[in-house]
């Protein structure tokens, strides 16, 4: 049997069904086999997307840390700035509250973290 015309798996399904089951299982019920076996795949077919599961954690903190609204400091008026970021950070978390655990072991390393970052610096 050929590849499909429509390929089954991409990295953006991939991050959205590992962060729901992030959501659901905690990060502890997230490991590659499963996250196959929600997608209906082999686990090998994820490697070949993410060689690593901490490479896909760290996409999935990309995404949920680029929704972090930053836009409130291009006013020049830091209070709103701090206000507007704030409440979309604080709305980011409570969104995922599963994943905290990982975004709070090492944010300083991340590219999207380093941006919102120097945004609110």
């Amino acid at each position: 049997m050929g590849r499909p015309r429509t390929p089954i798996l991409t990295r953006e399904g991939i991050r959205a069904a590992a962060l729901a089951l992030i959501d659901r299982d905690g990060l502890e019920g997230l490991s590659m086999r499963k996250l196959a076996q929600e997608l209906d795949v082999q686990a090998a077919s994820l490697y070949s997307h993410y060689k690593t599961k901490d490479e896909l954690l760290g996409a999935i903190a990309d995404e949920v840390t680029a929704g972090v609204d930053v836009s409130g400091f291009e006013t020049g008026d830091w209070r709103h700035g701090i206000t507007v970021w704030a409440r979309s950070y604080r709305a980011a978390l409570t969104a995922h509250p599963n994943l905290v655990p990982y975004l709070a072991a090492g944010p300083g390393r991340r590219d999207e973290a380093l941006r919102r970052a120097d945004a609110v610096h």
